[in-house]
């Protein structure tokens, strides 16, 4: 069973298609004579993906210390933090459609009760006077 490694290029000083166009030739072509099943590549608008398929482990640690390659990853629009190799399929693989919304989990998910009415709630605040005062002073009381 094969097994895919990917190469993602980033944007950066130039863009990452042009990059491909300089080095997707030599990439292929190593990759081919140093046995790779398939290939394929992804273009994003921050940047592009190539994806290899090799059969054994040794092929790809082969075609990855080539003189070819080697050139082509050091040449990447963002040498500090453009470029990613890692095993599996890279940013293009997977659904091209976004997956619908999953449903709310936890306290979201369901729509709590509005709040009871407090019955404290009409009551007058306390330090208040029960009695309104007269016209000419204090409560009657004090």
């Amino acid at each position: 069973m094969a097994e895919w490694w990917s190469i993602e290029v980033f944007n950066g000083a130039f863009p990452a298609l042009r990059w491909k166009g300089a080095h997707s030739s030599s990439l292929i072509e190593s990759a081919i004579s140093n046995g790779a099943v398939d290939w394929t590549w992804h273009e994003h608008g921050w940047g592009v993906v190539l994806e290899v398929a090799f059969e054994r482990d040794e092929q790809w640690q082969a075609y990855r210390d080539l003189p070819a390659v080697r050139a082509a990853l050091d040449a990447v629009p963002d040498p500090v933090n453009g470029l990613l190799v890692y095993r599996g399929r890279g940013g293009g693989a997977g659904v091209p459609a976004r997956r619908p919304p999953k449903p709310f989990s936890g306290a979201g998910a369901v729509e709590l009760p509005e709040p009871e009415s407090d019955p404290f709630e009409s009551a007058a605040p306390p330090n208040t006077p029960a009695v309104l005062p007269r016209a000419g002073g204090l409560p009657s009381g004090f």
